[in-house]
C-alpha cells in the first residue's frame, strides 16, 4: 500500500478541504472494486460495504465506506492528466523498461456519449505493452482527433529499445519523428492515404534486392491454412523522417471450402529488419485488440458503461486499465474472467493480486 499511496500522494484533490475520505482510499477501494467485477461508482459502493473488514485491514476508513455519490463526485472532477500522469508512475511499477512492440491504437468508449455533443462518444488513445501485456499510456483524443491523440501520448513516454505500430492513419511525418523522440523505432502501416509514398514503397519492393521469408501458420488456425512472405528492402531516397527500409507482407490463405485468398500489405520501418521479424511484429500490433480493446469490453463492460459527465469517462476508464494491469501482472495462469471471479470470492486471491501493486 505505501507503493500506491507514493504514486498517487501528489495526485491534486478535487473536493475540498473538509472532505471525509482520503483520496487514496477512495482510488484504492475503486481499483479493486473493478478488479473483482464492479461496473460502476454503485458497484465500488456496494463492493465496500461487502469487503468492509478487508478493507480496514490495508487503507484508512475514518468514516466507514464513501457512498457512490462521492465515488462519482472525485471521479468527474479529478484532473486527467495528473491521473495520466500518476498513472504511468504506477504502471513503472510492473515493468522494469519497455522492449519489444508497443502498439498504439484509438477506441472509442461508446457508452459515454452526451445527446448533442459535437465529439461523441469518448474517444481514447491507448498505449500497449505487448511483450509485457501492460497498458503504459492513455489519452484522449481531443474532439475525437485521434492523430492529435498519439502525439500527446508519445510526448509523454519514454520508449528506447522499443518497436512502436501503428495503422495507416498514422502514417504521417509527424507521429514518426513523435516516435523518434521517444527513443523507439516505427513500423507504420502504409496505404492510400499517402499515395505518394505508397507508390513509392511498391516500387522498392519490385525493384529492390530483398530477401523473402515464408512463414505457416498453423493448419488449425480460425479454420484455415494461412502462408505469409515478407520482403524488406532498404530505402535511403524516400522523405520521411528517420525512414531506413520498407516491407511488404503478403498473406495466402486457403479456407476450408477450398477458395484462395491473398492480400498484401506495405510499411514504413526506421530500422532494417529481417523479413521474419517484420511478420512477427505486424502479427503482434494486433495483440492490442484482442488483448486489449476486447477484453476491456468483454470482460470489464467498458462499451456499456454509461459514465459521460465532465472527467468521469475518461478516469474510470484509466481505472479499469490498472485494473487489468493488476490481473495481467500476476503469476496466475487463470483466464482474466476466472482470475476476476477468484478475486472477488477469495480474499486471499485478492490479496495476491493487490500485492503486486506495491
Amino acid at each position: 500500500m505505501s507503493r500506491f499511496a507514493a504514486c498517487f500522494e501528489a495526485l491534486p484533490d478535487p473536493r475540498s478541504s473538509n472532505v471525509r475520505h482520503p483520496l487514496t482510499s477512495i482510488l484504492f477501494i475503486a481499483i479493486a472494486a473493478i478488479i473483482c467485477g464492479a461496473e460502476s461508482c454503485t458497484d465500488m459502493e456496494d463492493f465496500g460495504h461487502s469487503k468492509r473488514r478487508w478493507l480496514k485491514s490495508i487503507v484508512p476508513l475514518p468514516h466507514g465506506i464513501p457512498s457512490h455519490d462521492t465515488f462519482s463526485t472525485v471521479f468527474r472532477h479529478l484532473d486527467t492528466e495528473a491521473f495520466e500522469a500518476a498513472f504511468r508512475r504506477l504502471t513503472a511499477t510492473f515493468a522494469k523498461g519497455i522492449e519489444g512492440v508497443v502498439a498504439i491504437d484509438g477506441k472509442a468508449v461508446r457508452g459515454a456519449y452526451r445527446r448533442g455533443a459535437k465529439a461523441t462518444p469518448l474517444h481514447l488513445v491507448n498505449v500497449w505493452a505487448a511483450g509485457a501485456g501492460l497498458v503504459i499510456g492513455q489519452k484522449t483524443a481531443p474532439n475525437r482527433n485521434e492523430v492529435q491523440g498519439v502525439l500527446d501520448a508519445l510526448a509523454l513516454l519514454t520508449l528506447d529499445g522499443a518497436t512502436v505500430t501503428a495503422d495507416a492513419l498514422h502514417c504521417r511525418a509527424d507521429t514518426a519523428r513523435a516516435i523518434l523522440a521517444t527513443g523507439g523505432d516505427y513500423v507504420l502501416a502504409l496505404k492510400d492515404n499517402q499515395p505518394s509514398l505508397l507508390k513509392q514503397a511498391k516500387a522498392l519492393i519490385e525493384d529492390g534486392d530483398r530477401i523473402d521469408s515464408i512463414l505457416l501458420a498453423p493448419k488449425t488456425a480460425h479454420d484455415r491454412t494461412e502462408t505469409r512472405r515478407a520482403s524488406v528492402v532498404a530505402a535511403t531516397d524516400i522523405g520521411f523522417p528517420g525512414l531506413q527500409a520498407v516491407g511488404s507482407v503478403e498473406t495466402f490463405r486457403l479456407h476450408a471450402d477450398g477458395t484462395q485468398t491473398s492480400h498484401v500489405r506495405f510499411f514504413l520501418l526506421s530500422r532494417i529488419m529481417p523479413p521474419d521479424a517484420l511478420i512477427e511484429t505486424v502479427r503482434t500490433h494486433w495483440h492490442i485488440e484482442n488483448k486489449l480493446h476486447w477484453v476491456l469490453d468483454v470482460h470489464f463492460c467498458e462499451d456499456a458503461a454509461r459514465n459521460r459527465k465532465d472527467n468521469g469517462p475518461q478516469n474510470i476508464a484509466l481505472l479499469r486499465k490498472i485494473a487489468l494491469n493488476v490481473i495481467r501482472s500476476h503469476p496466475d495462469k487463470a483466464s482474466i474472467r476466472r482470475k476476476i471471479k477468484k478475486a472477488g470470492w477469495d480474499e486471499d486471491f485478492l490479496t495476491s493480486l493487490i500485492s503486486h501493486m506495491r
